[in-house]
């Protein structure tokens, strides 16, 4: 049996559409007018975070959203570490009136583990992390 928190983030998973880490690769390298919206907490996006992405946290979403992209019709592709957060983050959005919200099913671990660039805010440098073995 599921917990409670695993069904919300399922039910989240089944009402909105969920893209790959490849296609939110492609639309960087593409140059596709969309936001990457990073919903983990601070620290975390200071720690490493994908290039180019702005950083609203999950519990400050709908009170923030507004001055960071008051356009709802924008293309938003919303990722965290595992996918759970941005599931629950793109169904609010959604909630919201932003129709063009989308989550990253894997998020930012399994954009790590496919070797893609990070940067971070401690040096405002691209890094690469490798996996540890």
């Amino acid at each position: 049996m599921q917990s409670p928190v695993a069904a919300m983030v399922s039910r989240a998973r089944e009402t909105t559409g969920q893209v790959s880490i490849e296609v939110l690769k492609q639309a960087i390298d593409n140059g596709e007018d969309v936001i990457v919206l990073d919903v983990r907490e601070p620290n975390e996006y200071a720690a490493a975070h994908i290039p180019g992405s702005i950083n609203i946290p999950r519990g400050l979403l709908e009170f923030s959203i507004w001055s960071l992209i008051p356009d709802r019709n924008e293309k938003i592709l919303v990722y965290c570490k595992t996918g759970a957060r941005a599931a629950l983050a793109a169904k609010t959005l959604n909630e919201l009136g932003y129709a063009h919200a989308r989550a990253v099913a894997t998020g930012g671990k399994a954009w790590v583990l496919a070797g893609y660039p990070v940067q971070t805010s401690i040096s405002d440098e691209e890094i690469v992390l490798l996996p540890a073995r």
